[in-house]
């Protein structure tokens, strides 16, 4: 396909995708039709909102938000509590979807979404913490960090300490930041790992360093899309902090870029081991690099160069794994559709564990990202 072929095919996939969903049947949350149980708040629906918001925000359609706003309102209620929410969960993949608050709020001016960003942060309030400080990312895996919870939290984190509460608790998720960096940074490659477990007790976890022990590609897109979101929370007021936030980014992006393949422009699922038996081009983790790569031009975070390189990405993705259906309809594939470390599963950051997940089409964990990914290429 042509860049016109492909972008029209992108306004009809996403058509397509709102038009087969609502809260309670999202088409693009594969994990929750599997399983069989009703939809929830949560974060595989939160980003899917964000992208059809971004789309609303580039093109000016109605339908976007119509959509957007139709959906994150039947979960919340007027007193700003959320229908099928838990604050004693404390999941930090709860709070992402809460980003959108601030959109809608915005836009609608309706005020249960501005007392429901109040909801989420009294979560954060009194959320379980490292010695060192960063949340937990879940209750349920007590004294461990991962790449991912920086995207789901932060940027919520951010964005309402400095429109709501007298930006006091800017400092505090910079320090989460600064210590990720320092934790969970590979010096060698540049690369970050997955996961860091304090207490070093399990049994993924390096007995010395605490990190798990692979590079996962879609871990690493989040963390990307947690330092330009982020960034981008904090706004002018906080110009001079901002810049390590977006230094810490450049300098990953190069790293990142060093693990391209260069004839599909995509990335690995485990980005360092290309050659690894049962490998392969993933499609979440390259979106969310190629989105934020995009985004950071636009907001004049790294040089303009970099623009070729994301849009290279991008149409490395479409090209492979954007197509049709035999019956006419989108799909997108090539999509993870999860991947973790521990739980009820033994999930032990090998090489195995990553190549053994389900890849699915048409997930809001690739859709998502791709089309934020579009936004960028529109605006």
């Amino acid at each position: 396909m042509d860049k016109n072929e492909t972008k029209k095919l992108l306004d009809e996939y996403v058509r397509f995708l709102m038009t087969n969903s609502d809260a309670e049947h999202p088409y693009w949350n594969v994990e929750k039709i599997r399983s069989g149980r009703p939809n929830k708040w949560n974060y595989i629906d939160g980003c899917m909102i964000t992208a059809i918001l971004r789309l609303y925000k580039i093109t000016g359609d109605e339908n976007y938000l119509r959509f957007a706003d139709d959906f994150v309102s039947y979960y919340i209620n007027e007193d700003g509590s959320v229908n099928t929410y838990s604050i004693e969960e404390y999941n930090l993949d709860n709070i992402r979807p809460a980003c959108n608050l601030f959109a809608l709020y915005d836009i609608t001016g309706k005020k249960k979404y501005r007392r429901s960003m109040d909801t989420f942060r009294s979560q954060l309030e009194t959320h379980p913490r490292t010695r060192e400080g960063n949340f937990w990312h879940k209750q349920i895996y007590p004294d461990q960090v991962w790449l991912d919870g920086l995207y789901m939290a932060q940027p919520f984190y951010m964005e309402y300490e400095r429109r709501y509460n007298g930006m006091s608790g800017c400092t505090d998720s910079l320090k989460q930041f600064g210590n990720v960096y320092r934790l969970m940074r590979d010096e060698k490659s540049g690369l970050y790992y997955h996961g860091y477990d304090e207490s070093r007790k399990m049994y993924w976890a390096d007995p010395e360093t605490g990190c798990s022990p692979n590079f996962w590609l879609r871990a690493t897109g989040w963390y990307m899309a947690a330092l330009v979101d982020t960034a981008e929370a904090m706004g002018e007021e906080l110009g001079s902090e901002r810049r390590t936030l977006t230094d810490t980014f450049m300098e990953l992006a190069d790293s990142v870029l060093k693990y391209m393949e260069h004839g599909a422009h995509m990335f690995y699922q485990v980005i360092d081991r290309q050659d690894a038996p049962g490998n392969y081009l993933e499609t979440s983790g390259s979106s969310l690099i190629a989105y934020t790569i995009l985004k950071a031009v636009r907001l004049g975070y790294i040089p303009g160069r970099y623009a070729a390189v994301g849009e290279e990405i991008f149409y490395g993705i479409t090209g492979k794994y954007l197509s049709r259906n035999e019956d006419g309809t989108p799909r997108l594939g090539g999509i993870c559709l999860v991947a973790g470390l521990g739980g009820r599963q033994h999930r032990d950051g090998s090489l195995e564990y990553y190549f053994s997940e389900p890849v699915v089409e048409n997930d809001a964990k690739g859709t998502a990202p791709l089309l934020l990914a579009y936004s960028e290429i529109l605006a």
